[in-house]
């Protein structure tokens, strides 16, 4: 995928990947109520290192690569919504 497409095919993932949160998590909430730069740890949108697991499962198997613990990039991928569907833009094989 050339430089250029990764920014619009992140931004087309956001509404997927949101979906895709709310869905593995069981979140008493709608997709499109997930700021997409707002963190999806502490203050933003509370979720813990057993939810990150879980997004991680979930996303290995929807998007066809692995999302290992020991990533030292973990903390930027998992920042918010929009930098964990530019992980998933630049790296699926699915």
């Amino acid at each position: 995928m050339s430089q250029e497409a990764r920014p619009l095919a992140a931004e087309a993932l956001l509404e997927e990947v949101a979906e895709l949160i709310v869905s593995a998590l069981n979140l008493d909430l709608e997709p499109n109520e997930i700021d997409s730069d707002a963190p999806l740890f502490g203050e933003g949108l509370g979720l813990d290192s057993i939810d990150v697991l879980e997004i991680a499962l979930v996303t290995s198997k929807r998007y066809g690569f692995q999302l290992r613990s020991d990533n030292e990039d973990n903390v930027r991928i998992f920042s918010s919504l929009r930098t964990l569907a530019a992980h998933i833009a630049s790296q699926r094989t699915k």
